[in-house]
């Protein structure tokens, strides 16, 4: 077996851009039904999981074995939690503010721009953030300290994207924390411990991948995902918005604002 089944990976690229623009347009169709734009947030980890399935699936026979389930189960456990969670909070919820500013830009046919500016770029970013698994899944060499270090990685961006929704969700739930920020858990560590783990689980992917050549070269899809979550439609924006809740100045004074860091070490770090 070759280093890297490079005949068989670019056959495959067009079935996992295909399985993408399936869920997409799906999605699509979907957010007309019920006249809402933010499903396509719920469907954000699904085409993560559509890639998987289709790499998993076309290198058989192929690259090794254990990489390859393990850039399976990687994205897809990711995905499929990422999914159920923002689908069951944006049950009988309106439009998401973000998407109302966008639409607002638009001229001409509003679904059609929506189609362009939210579904079809938000398929073209899939397919570019998940090349290390479409790369790493055919190539051979077992897994070895850098591919298990990508695991240890992943582990902790899920375990810090989990608690921190649902810490979160929980401050939510009580009425007496409304338009109020909390300051408790992972939140008084970093004010994104979501976004902090969702770049330690694509940088613990690009790893696993990075191990054999060529997935070293997919590093532009980690750092990709790394400014959307810090600079792009993540943090940034995000911040924005609560930059007018009781509390927030101070909070954000005191709290790293990505990476986790001790209260104490942010203050010297700080000053």
């Amino acid at each position: 077996m070759s280093a890297f089944a490079s005949d068989q990976f670019w056959l495959t690229l067009p079935l996992t851009a295909a399985a993408i623009a399936f869920v997409s347009l799906t999605t699509f169709v979907i957010s007309r039904i019920v006249d809402r734009h933010n499903v396509i947030d719920t469907a954000w980890g699904l085409m993560f999981v559509a890639v998987a399935l289709v790499a998993f699936i076309a290198s058989a026979g192929y690259g090794d074995d254990k990489r390859r389930w393990l850039l399976l189960l990687m994205p897809v456990l990711w995905g499929l939690r990422l999914t159920q969670y923002i689908g069951r909070r944006s049950l009988g919820k309106g439009e998401d503010p973000r998407y109302e500013a966008l639409l607002r830009k638009a001229k001409g046919n509003p679904d059609l721009y929506a189609l362009r500016m939210i579904y079809l770029l938000q398929a073209v970013l899939v397919f570019i953030i998940s090349a290390p698994i479409q790369v790493g899944v055919f190539e051979s060499g077992t897994v070895g300290v850098i591919g298990w270090t990508g695991v240890a990685v992943w582990l902790v961006g899920v375990v810090f994207e989990a608690v921190g929704d649902h810490q979160m969700e929980s401050f939510r739930r009580d009425p007496a924390h409304k338009g109020k920020v909390i300051d408790s858990g992972l939140w008084r560590y970093t004010r994104h411990p979501n976004y902090f783990g969702d770049a330690c689980v694509w940088w613990g992917i690009f790893l696993v991948a990075a191990e054999r050549w060529p997935g070293v070269l997919t590093v532009f899809a980690p750092v990709v995902m790394t400014l959307l979550l810090t600079r792009g439609s993540g943090a940034r924006i995000l911040e924005r918005q609560l930059s007018t809740r009781e509390g927030w100045a101070e909070y954000a004074a005191r709290t790293s604002g990505f990476f986790p860091l001790p209260r104490k070490l942010r203050e010297r770090i700080s000053s």
